[in-house]
């Protein structure tokens, strides 16, 4: 339950991010109009009504642009088209209005730092070494040390044509693209323009801090033992490519925002790329996606980016599963009952989450055998196709989905969710309700309580609107001592709520208790 209108201070001018729920959807595995398989643009504005009823405020797509697909569309040959297995861009624009009549807004995936062998931009590049876009493409006549990550081996590729080695922090299909070039710049930032220009409110920027690399290509011990320079690679010239985005941005009405992927795995050197409010809007926190269901984990990942992302007036994001990494729920041993807790912590935390599509549902990976492997980074088991209904194919017609269905996809499909009031899905849906009507919720600090080590404990408070949660890992229950007078508005297994807070939280529950009378 929220807070009495009369009591809640009035919505603070904050930018709309602030107070969003951003949810990632991967198209090919969200929903299929034409039943080739594949999920498409025109799909998920069949399904647009879920999002809306889920209660979401914004939705981030992965890559739908043309492209060869070596890396799931990761690798693009065209910035300016839809790929035609996602549809077209008349199918984006009406996807786009769509959305837009419900309330949602939408950003894109913007892949910067690379493009696709295919594209026209490296055919003429590798074409001959005068060129004039060879520079657009970073080549050199000596390879050094460095990785290529999803398992790709030296970042540096042969061509025999030109008689050179060109650079791809990924796949060889891959070829990065030299920033230093301010050709290169104008073209990016008029892909940017190009999107903008038809309505979208942001980009999810991949790999935001690759596009600057040392200038002297020296050797790294990390290299040598086998890690891919994309898990740390941090250079100053990134924080100029941002900036610029950035400028571009803020250069249109509407609020348009830039969400950054930078997957260094240390807070303190993400803040970096938020800048003096000139870089980055919001960067994706990433410890959450690699924690086990563990409090200590939990606590001192959130007290980490609590000290040294509020002092820089960088504002937080939480996320605990997508299309990278493996579902949280696989990731806490198959557990509905943990996932429904980490529901209630993910949408409590002071800043933005991002829910992945199917979180809602409680899938877990599907079960990927080599004869079903796609991938070429292994990461097909969080990719599966959501399933919609109960039978089998789930909502999905004509051709077999291009993955397996995660387990219980009959149990947990959409459908039948919604029918049941108890399912996970509504709890998502009332856990997004209340936070909508909780300005502590949205906007308010957090504060760390006093709780046993098993017991996650916080307060969340804006003006006279108050919040407290706790999050029990343990497996058996706790005792947990609350000053004041709480009533429990949630639990994340439905039980006990509406009634005052007895003190005690069940084994793997989680509570949100708000002010009861004295």
């Amino acid at each position: 339950m929220a807070s009495p209108a009369s009591a809640t201070p009035p919505e603070p001018a904050l930018p709309w991010w602030q107070g969003a729920v951003i949810y990632q959807v991967y198209p090919r595995s969200f929903a299929d109009a034409n039943g080739d398989g594949v999920g498409d643009l025109p799909g998920l504005h069949d399904r647009l009504d879920h999002l809306q009823r889920l209660g979401v405020d914004a939705l981030w797509l992965s890559p739908i642009y043309r492209s060869p697909m070596a890396d799931a569309g990761y690798d693009i040959s065209d910035y300016r088209d839809v790929d035609p297995v996602f549809g077209s861009l008349a199918d984006f624009d009406r996807l786009l209005e769509a959305a837009h009549a419900r309330g949602l807004r939408v950003l894109l995936d913007f892949v910067p730092n690379h493009t696709s062998d295919q594209h026209p931009w490296f055919v003429e590049s590798r074409s001959s070494r005068d060129n004039p876009k060879r520079d657009w493409y970073i080549w050199r006549d000596e390879p050094n040390d460095w990785r290529a990550a999803l398992n790709a081996g030296s970042a540096w590729t042969w061509d025999e044509h030109s008689q050179q080695y060109y650079l791809h922090l990924f796949l060889p299909q891959q070829p990065d693209l030299n920033w230093r070039n301010p050709e290169v710049v104008q073209a990016m930032h008029d892909v940017l323009r190009f999107w903008l220009d038809r309505g979208v409110d942001g980009f999810r920027i991949d790999v935001a801090h690759c596009t600057g690399k040392d200038p002297t290509f020296a050797g790294h011990p990390r290299c040598l033992a086998g890690e891919p320079l994309a898990d740390f690679n941090d250079q100053p010239y990134s924080h100029e490519v941002l900036r610029g985005l950035r400028r571009l941005v803020d250069g249109y009405p509407g609020q348009r925002v830039l969400v950054g992927e930078v997957n260094i795995r240390s807070t303190a050197s993400v803040v970096q790329y938020y800048g003096a409010s000139d870089e980055l809007h919001m960067s994706f926190n990433f410890p959450p996606l690699d924690a086990p269901w563990d409090p200590i984990v939990f606590r001192t990942c959130i007290a980490e980016v609590e000290q040294l992302l509020l002092p820089a007036q960088a504002w937080p994001t939480w996320v605990l599963s997508n299309h990278d990494n493996e579902r949280h729920r696989t990731r806490y041993g198959g557990s509905l009952q943990r996932s429904r807790a980490a529901a209630v912590m993910l949408l409590t935390l002071r800043g933005t989450p991002f829910l992945y599509q199917g979180e809602e549902l409680g899938l877990e990976d599907a079960v990927i055998t080599p004869d079903t492997r796609v991938d070429p980074g292994g990461r097909d088991g969080s990719r599966a196709p959501l399933p919609w209904q109960p039978e089998f194919p789930h909502g999905w017609r004509g051709k077999p989905p291009w993955l397996p269905f995660p387990p219980e996809a009959s149990a947990l499909c959409a459908q039948r969710q919604w029918d049941d009031p108890d399912s996970m899905l509504h709890l998502y849906r009332r856990l997004l309700a209340m936070r909508r009507g909780s300005a502590a919720l949205r906007w308010g600090g957090w504060h760390q309580l006093d709780a046993p080590p098993t017991v996650l404990a916080y307060r969340r408070e804006h003006g006279v609107d108050a919040r407290v949660v706790l999050v029990n890992f343990a497996d058996h229950l706790q005792k947990v001592a609350v000053d004041g007078a709480w009533r429990t508005a949630l639990s994340s297994d439905g039980v006990g709520e509406g009634v005052t807070f007895d003190g005690c939280v069940g084994a793997e529950r989680a509570l949100v208790l708000e002010p009861g009378k004295e």
